[in-house]
C-alpha cells in the first residue's frame, strides 16, 4: 500500500469516527441508531484494520496539536482528592470536540496510568463553542481547552514517598481534514502530612473552573415534550438579574437533539422558553434533558459573575406527544365512554344532522296516532339503526387502520363514489318527499306486509342515514373520545363508538318515551302533507352540498358529469311515480320500468364517470390568500424560526369546518388580530385522503376533522382549540401569545 493509499485509507475511518455516517445517514433517510452502526460498521469493513492512531503526519502521534499534564497541588495527602488537568493545545484553525461532538467528531478519552489505590473521576468538562461546517454542527474547542479531573488517593501512602500519575490522551483533531492524536503524559508528585501546597499551575485551574457548568441555588429548570419538539423553561432566582436572550442549549447526549437548528427564545414574566427541535434519529423523547445553557458573554448565572454555563439535568414532561398505544391505554375507559356519550348527544346540534331531523320531526308526526307502545319501540329501532351503522362503520376503519391505511373518522366521504352515492340519495329522498315518487311504487309487496306496516324498516333506515351524514361533523367531547378509539383494543373501541351511537339517539328514544308530549301532535292528516314537502328542501340543500364537496374533489368536469346522473336519476323516479305500477296494464309497465332503469343505469353510469375526473388544481385552489397549505416540515420550520402557526385541519365535507371559517376564521377580527400577533395561517386539507394530514391529527390524538390548533413561537405547547369556534375563542388563545422574540448568534 503506498502512503497515499494509507492516507485515504486512513482518513475514511476518522470521517466514519468523526460522524461522516451521520449525515450518509441524514441523507439516506436512517432514522434508526442500528442502520447507522451498521454502515460505519460496513465502511471500515472495506478498508484494512488499522491501529488507533497508526496514522500519524511526519511521524508525529499528536499532529497540529500537543498534550500536558498538570497537577493543581504541588504534593499530595493521603485520602485527600486533588485535581489534575489535561491541557489541549491546538494550532490555529484546528479544533477537538466535547463530551457530545453534535453532528460530527469524537469526544476525548483519558485512559489513567494510577499506582494501586487510586481513584480517577470522570472528565469534567468545561462549556463548549459551536463548530459550524455547512449545513452540519459540531460542538468543540479551538485554540486550547483544560479537561479536569479529580483524582482520590488511598489512605495508607506514606510521607515521602513520590508517585506517578499518568495518562495515554486520545483526541481527534479536525480542519479541512480529521487527524487521530494521542499522546502519553504523566507527571510526578512527592506525599506529604501536611495540607499540599498548591503548584505554579494552580491559577490556570481557577481559570479552568470558571468555564465549567454550575447550578447555583434558587434557579428553576423545566422540559417538556411535543410533537417531536421540546420546551425548556428557564427561571433564575428572584431579584437576580440576568438577561438569557442569546443563549444557547448544548445536549449533553447525542441523538437528542436536532443541532443546526435555531433556538428561539422567548421571554414569559421571570422565565425564558427555549424551543428545541428533537433529533430525527430518536425514536422517543429522552426521560431526562441534560445539557449546558451557555449565556451570552456579557451575562453569568452566579451571583459571583464567574460563571456563564448552567448545567441541566431535569426530567421531561409529556405534554402533547404522539397518541399511541400506551397513551391510550393510560386514558380511563369510563371516561372515554362519557366523552363519547356527551360528544354522541351534542352531535345533534351539529349543521350535519339538520336534514336527519327534519326526517325524524317528520317520522314522529306520522306516527303521532300510533300507541305510546309502538311509539317507543319506533325510538328503540331508530336508535338501534345507528347504533348497528356506528358498528359498521367503526369496525370498517379499524379493519382499514389494522391493514396499514392512514384513515380516520369520517373516512368514506373522502372516497368521490361514496359522496356522489350520497348525492343521488339525498336527491331521490327530495323528490320523494315532493311527492314525485312513492318507495312502495317499485317495492315488492312482502316488504309493505308485518312490520313494515308499522314504519319500523323506515325508522331504522333513517338511524343508518342519520349516522352517514353525521360523519362529517365532530362534536365538542368527541374528538378526544374518537382519536382513543382508533388505538384501542378492538372490545373498547366498539365500546367507545357503541357509547357514541347511543348519545347520537338518545333524545329521539327519550322524546319517543313521553307519549305526553307526543300526544299533543295533531292527528295525521293533510297539512302532514305541506309539512312533508317543506321536509324536502332540507334534503335538496344536502344534496347541493354533496356536489360542492364533490367538485372539490374532482373537479368541475365532474361536478357536470354528476349533475347529468342526478338529471337522468330524476327522471326515472318521475316515470315511477306519474305511472305507477297498479294501474298500468303488462305492456305499458315494462316499457315505463324498461325506460325508467336504462335512465337508472345511465344515471349511476354518468355519476361514476364524473368520480373518475380529476380537478385541474384541486382542494389548494380554493385556499384564501393568507393560507397556505399544510405540511409537517413547513410546520416544523416555522416552528424552528421562533414563528407562531395556527393551524385549520378542515375538510370541504366538513359542515362543522365551513361554519367555523366562514362566522369565526374569516372575520375581519380574527384576521386583523392573526396579523398583529404575526401567525402564520395553514390550512390542512383533509377532503381527500393525506397520509401526512392523518399522522398530524394522530400526533393531537384525534381522527378527525374540525381541529384547530396554535402552535405558539417560544417552544411551549400548543393550544387546541374547541371543534365549535366562536372570536372570542380565538382571540383569548391569540391574546396568550408572548411577546416573539429573536435570538442572536
Amino acid at each position: 500500500m503506498t502512503r497515499s493509499d494509507d492516507i485515504s485509507t486512513a482518513l475514511i475511518r476518522e470521517q466514519c469516527r468523526a460522524g461522516f455516517v451521520r449525515e450518509v445517514c441524514r441523507t439516506a433517510k436512517c432514522k434508526c441508531i442500528m442502520d447507522r452502526l451498521v454502515l460505519c460498521a460496513l465502511i471500515l469493513a472495506l478498508v484494512p484494520a488499522t491501529t488507533h492512531g497508526q496514522y500519524t503526519q511526519d511521524g508525529d502521534p499528536s499532529p497540529f496539536s500537543e498534550a500536558a499534564l498538570f497537577s493543581e497541588v504541588a504534593s499530595i495527602q493521603p485520602e485527600t482528592p486533588f485535581a489534575v488537568g489535561v491541557r489541549l493545545v491546538m494550532d490555529q484553525g484546528w479544533k477537538s470536540y466535547w463530551k457530545n461532538p453534535g453532528d460530527s467528531g469524537e469526544p476525548t478519552e483519558i485512559a489513567w496510568t494510577l499506582p494501586d489505590g487510586f481513584v480517577a473521576g470522570p472528565i469534567l468538562w468545561p462549556f463548549p463553542e459551536q463548530i459550524d461546517a455547512g449545513p452540519l454542527r459540531s460542538y468543540g474547542y479551538s485554540d486550547q481547552v483544560f479537561l479536569l479531573t479529580e483524582i482520590t488517593p488511598p489512605a495508607d501512602l506514606e510521607a515521602g514517598a513520590r508517585v506517578q500519575i499518568g495518562a495515554t490522551v486520545n483526541w481527534l483533531i479536525c480542519a479541512d481534514v480529521c487527524l487521530f492524536a494521542e499522546e502519553s503524559v504523566s507527571l510526578s508528585l512527592p506525599v506529604v502530612a501536611n495540607e499540599p501546597a498548591p503548584s505554579a499551575f494552580a491559577e490556570h485551574f481557577q481559570q479552568a473552573r470558571a468555564h465549567l457548568p454550575v447550578t447555583p441555588p434558587g434557579w428553576e429548570v423545566q422540559a417538556m415534550s411535543y410533537s417531536k419538539s421540546f420546551a425548556l423553561q428557564v427561571t433564575p432566582p428572584a431579584g437576580f438579574s440576568v438577561d438569557l436572550r442569546g443563549a444557547y442549549f448544548f445536549p449533553a447526549e447525542p441523538l437528542v437533539l436536532e443541532h443546526a437548528v435555531q433556538q428561539p427564545v422567548s421571554r414569559e414574566g421571570s422565565s425564558y422558553v427555549f424551543a428545541l427541535q428533537q433529533s430525527d434519529y430518536a425514536s422517543a423523547p429522552p426521560a431526562r434533558l441534560k445539557g449546558v445553557l451557555l449565556a451570552r458573554k456579557d451575562q453569568a448565572v452566579d451571583a459571583a459573575g464567574m460563571h456563564r454555563a448552567l448545567a441541566v439535568d431535569v426530567p421531561v414532561a409529556a405534554t402533547l406527544v404522539d397518541f399511541d398505544q400506551s397513551a391510550a391505554a393510560a386514558s380511563p375507559l369510563l371516561l372515554l365512554l362519557l366523552f363519547a356519550l356527551i360528544g354522541g348527544l351534542l352531535l345533534n346540534l351539529m349543521p350535519c344532522v339538520f336534514p336527519i331531523v327534519s326526517i325524524k320531526v317528520l317520522g314522529f308526526a306520522q306516527h303521532g296516532g300510533q300507541e305510546p307502545r309502538a311509539m317507543r319501540w319506533h325510538g328503540f329501532v331508530f336508535a338501534g339503526g345507528i347504533i348497528v351503522s356506528f358498528w359498521i362503520l367503526s369496525g370498517l376503519l379499524l379493519i382499514l387502520r389494522a391493514a396499514g391505511n392512514q384513515i380516520g373518522w369520517g373516512f368514506q366521504l373522502q372516497s368521490p363514489l361514496f359522496v356522489a352515492s350520497m348525492a343521488v340519495l339525498f336527491f331521490g329522498i327530495g323528490l320523494s318527499l315532493l311527492g314525485v315518487f312513492e318507495v312502495r311504487a317499485f317495492s315488492p309487496r312482502w316488504v309493505n306486509r308485518g312490520l313494515a306496516r308499522r314504519g319500523y324498516p323506515q325508522s331504522f333506515w333513517s338511524g343508518t342515514l342519520a349516522t352517514l351524514v353525521a360523519t362529517p361533523c365532530t362534536a365538542p367531547f368527541m374528538g378526544a373520545a374518537l382519536g382513543a378509539a382508533v388505538v384501542l383494543p378492538p372490545l373498547e373501541a366498539i365500546l367507545v363508538f357503541t357509547a357514541l351511537g347511543f348519545g347520537m339517539a338518545l333524545p329521539y328514544v327519550g322524546l319517543s318515551m313521553m307519549p305526553q308530549l307526543l300526544a299533543k301532535l295533531p292527528k295525521p292528516g293533510p297539512w302532514m302533507e305541506t309539512l312533508k314537502h317543506l321536509m324536502a328542501f332540507p334534503m335538496i340543500a344536502t344534496t347541493i352540498w354533496l356536489v360542492w364537496v364533490f367538485g372539490n374533489q374532482v373537479g368541475v368536469d365532474g361536478i357536470g358529469l354528476l349533475l347529468v346522473g342526478l338529471l337522468l336519476m330524476g327522471i326515472a323516479l318521475w316515470i315511477l311515480g306519474r305511472w305507477p305500477a297498479e294501474q298500468l296494464s303488462l305492456r305499458i309497465r315494462l316499457a315505463t320500468r324498461s325506460v325508467a332503469a336504462v335512465a337508472v343505469l345511465l344515471s349511476l353510469f354518468t355519476a361514476y364517470q364524473g368520480t373518475q375526473s380529476v380537478a385541474a388544481t384541486g382542494p389548494a385552489a380554493t385556499e384564501d390568500a393568507a393560507w397556505q397549505a399544510f405540511s409537517l416540515a413547513g410546520r416544523d420550520a416555522l416552528r424552528a424560526q421562533g414563528q407562531p402557526v395556527f393551524v385549520d385541519f378542515t375538510a370541504t365535507w366538513c359542515l362543522t369546518c365551513q361554519v367555523n371559517k366562514r362566522t369565526t376564521l374569516n372575520s375581519d377580527a380574527v384576521m386583523a388580530a392573526f396579523a398583529q400577533k404575526g401567525v402564520t395561517l395553514m390550512r390542512a386539507d383533509w377532503t381527500s385522503r393525506n397520509e401526512e394530514i392523518t399522522r398530524a391529527l394522530a400526533l393531537h390524538g384525534r381522527s378527525g376533522v374540525p381541529l384547530y390548533v396554535l402552535y405558539p413561537g417560544n417552544g411551549s405547547p400548543p393550544a387546541v382549540l374547541p371543534e365549535v369556534l366562536t372570536e372570542s375563542i380565538v382571540l383569548n388563545a391569540l391574546a396568550a401569545l408572548p411577546d416573539q422574540v429573536v435570538a442572536s448568534d
